[in-house]
């Protein structure tokens, strides 16, 4: 049986246990370091350096209509070849001064070195939500469900994104630069013949600057860390240098 030793402080008394069970102790911790060091082999992870740059233009179309149109070149491996190409547009209906929905379509290229592009079509249904203002800052939600379809599959695939979106004035009482910092969740909602798997799917995590340009003209920068679910134990870790431009009128 086990036998430990009480020791006095001012407070009361606590116990330490004798040398056998430091060495048990012992025994599950190295066996645990075991454990975390054999995991990278159960699990791939990939890692690659990359930059985003995202052209918005947003506004209002007439009283209560408002749209957004933007462009997004993605450069990955390494940042030496174009990994990705977005065209994504919609059109929007403010319910409310603090809530937007919109029905929008996007075009996504996949260059495939030594083999044919792959091209993704979307149609998705978004609602942004403005949803106050605590600790001096701005905090918003956007929501959006995406229906998606790829030329190297016949299957429609189903995905829910959330991102929760904080910015805080650095000077307050101005809005010439904003710290601002989110993060959006992706949830697959079914398998599709193209590699889409119901589940987690990936995680977008920025930290950044937003500055006012000219009128309502901003840029935001910051580094975008982003995880992707391959499946079959497969993990793409991207490192991210973002741009974005938004001209809003």
């Amino acid at each position: 049986m086990l036998q430990k030793r009480a020791v006095h402080n001012g407070a009361g008394s606590f116990l330490i246990p004798d040398n056998r069970m430091r060495r048990a102790l012992a025994c599950c911790i190295a066996y645990a370091l075991v454990l975390v060091a054999a995991s990278p082999a159960a699990a791939e992870t990939r890692e690659d350096e990359q930059v985003w740059v995202n052209l918005t233009a947003m506004g209002a179309i007439a009283g209560d209509v408002v749209y957004f149109a933007e462009i997004q070149p993605r450069m990955g491996d390494g940042v030496s070849r174009l990994d990705q190409l977005l065209l994504r547009g919609a059109v929007g209906l403010k319910l409310s001064p603090s809530v937007t929905v919109y029905q929008g379509y996007a075009h996504v290229v996949v260059p495939t070195e030594g083999g044919k592009d792959v091209n993704e079509e979307r149609s998705f249904q978004q609602l942004n939500w403005a949803m106050g203002k605590p600790w001096g800052g701005e905090l918003t939600s956007r929501t959006r469900l995406e229906q998606r379809w790829r030329s190297d599959g016949g299957d429609t695939g189903w995905r829910l994104r959330e991102m929760l979106r904080y910015e805080k004035p650095l000077k307050p009482g101005t809005n010439t630069v904003n710290a601002l910092v989110y993060a959006e969740g992706f949830l697959a909602l079914n398998d599709t013949d193209w590699g889409a798997r119901g589940g987690f799917d990936q995680l977008r995590s920025f930290v950044g600057l937003e500055l006012g340009v000219k009128d309502a003209t901003t840029v935001e920068l910051g580094y975008l860390n982003q995880v992707i679910d391959q499946t079959r134990g497969r993990t793409r870790v991207n490192h991210v240098a973002s741009v974005s431009l938004f001209f809003r009128h």
